[in-house]
């Protein structure tokens, strides 16, 4: 993430002796000297020996987050930024627990026999693990949602992806940009989560090519055993993924099948590119006060997400009215805020609680709050099956944020069934 100066730091050692396995930086090109990972996690042993948990800690410029996984490795994650909170950090350090799962799987991090060796395995998602680190165009590290992308071939894709995964003798099946999912089979819809989001960063994070068989396990499905992901570049930016077991070749898949199915389709796939920027078609009509949006379909676990809602705005503009960057930050800082303080999260157990204790004392739980800052706005609303956070140019009136925030929410759901 980026917001103005600073770095971060992420730091992986074994939890029992307290050996390094890779520390990764960003926005910063000094590593942490061995001294200062030594003292980070000598603190944490030794409040763990004393029975106290030490989660995390703030100084004047930099946020400190302990997590221990598995009883085996440990995470340390230091961070200059401002806007880094304890929510953001410590889903960071989940998501890069999950990466290392997914790469070289559960039972090698759990029975660590050979440090040195894991090591080198563990090399293999370093470009999955810093993919977390930056400041990206999707929300699914943070969300714990799948990114999406609305299209208007939409069925047309669907029913051919169905039919291709079929043929692969497969059910589990989907079209990516960008690490954004265009349309999925209902198999790959009822995968966890959290799995669907790492298959997706995974994807976007390996370097560009025709096709792969790549070993993955699922960090929530499989952690254990390893699936197979076959990949296959339809058009430059557009891929379609497969998981499966043992069977059928990659090379069989791409002699027999893939041109066979998707030839024909060129143009709706090339059509796909198109909605890069936005996520969606330009025919979907937004208040041109929208500058962002970030959209969660909570039964699904999938969310749409933008920071350029009126690309034609924005160029009509020689100066941008607020840099990219600023409004990643500005929208990822509003969720995180709503969701720790205003609107409640569920638990596994089916119960709600809150990050923070805010609410405590309260009757009832907020659906709508907002923000106001000298170069932006921000408003949040929660349904039963939706959330939507949107961030607004300054100069929108306050009073008419809720309307047109409920208006931007019909659309997406009544009319495009989000």
């Amino acid at each position: 993430m980026s917001d103005g100066g600073g770095g971060i730091h992420l730091l992986c050692l074994t939890a029992s002796s307290g050996v390094p396995l890779y520390c990764r930086s960003r926005g910063t090109s000094r590593q942490l000297p061995f001294s200062v990972i030594g003292s980070l996690n000598g603190v944490h042993m030794f409040g763990s020996n004393q029975d106290v948990l030490l989660a995390g800690t703030n100084t004047e410029n930099a946020n400190v987050v302990w997590r221990v996984f598995s009883d085996s490795v440990t995470l340390i994650v230091l961070s200059l930024y401002e806007s880094a909170t304890d929510v953001y950090l410590n889903k960071l350090l989940e998501n890069v627990f999950s990466a290392m799962v997914l790469v070289v799987g559960l039972e090698d991090l759990v029975n660590i026999k050979n440090v040195e060796r894991l090591k080198r395995d563990l090399r293999a998602c370093y470009k999955l693990i810093d993919s977390f680190l930056e400041m990206p165009e999707r929300t699914g590290d943070l969300t714990q949602c799948v990114d999406c992308v609305l299209v208007q071939d939409g069925s047309v894709l669907q029913d051919c992806l169905d039919t291709f995964t079929q043929a692969a003798q497969s059910n589990f099946g989907c079209i990516m940009m960008s690490g954004k999912v265009v349309v999925a089979t209902e198999k790959w819809w009822r995968l966890a989560p959290q799995d669907v989001m790492m298959l997706a960063w995974l994807v976007a994070s390996l370097v560009p090519c025709t096709s792969r068989d790549y070993p993955v396990y699922l960090p929530q499905g499989s952690p254990t055993v390893p699936h197979r992901l076959l990949t296959f570049l339809l058009v430059p930016g557009v891929e379609v993924c497969i998981l499966c077991g043992p069977v059928p070749s990659l090379q069989e898949v791409e002699r027999e099948l893939v041109e066979r199915f998707w030839k024909p389709l060129a143009e709706p796939l090339k059509a796909c590119l198109r909605m890069q920027v936005r996520s969606f078609p330009a025919s979907v009509p937004l208040d041109r006060g929208i500058m962002g949006l970030l959209l969660i379909n909570r039964e699904q676990s999938k969310c749409l997400y933008t920071v350029q809602a009126n690309p034609s705005e924005d160029a009509a503009r020689q100066d941008i009215y607020l840099p990219l960057d600023r409004r990643r930050t500005a929208l990822r800082s509003f969720y995180t805020l709503a969701i720790s303080r205003y609107f409640p999260v569920e638990r596994d157990d089916g119960k709600t609680a809150h990050y923070e204790e805010f609410q405590a004392g309260f009757t009832h739980h907020a659906v709508q709050c907002y923000t106001v800052s000298e170069d932006h706005k921000c408003y949040g609303l929660q349904t039963g099956q939706h959330q939507l956070f949107i961030l607004f140019r300054s100069e929108v009136p306050t009073f008419a944020l809720r309307n047109i925030a409920t208006k931007t929410l019909l659309v997406f759901t009544k009319e495009w069934a989000f």
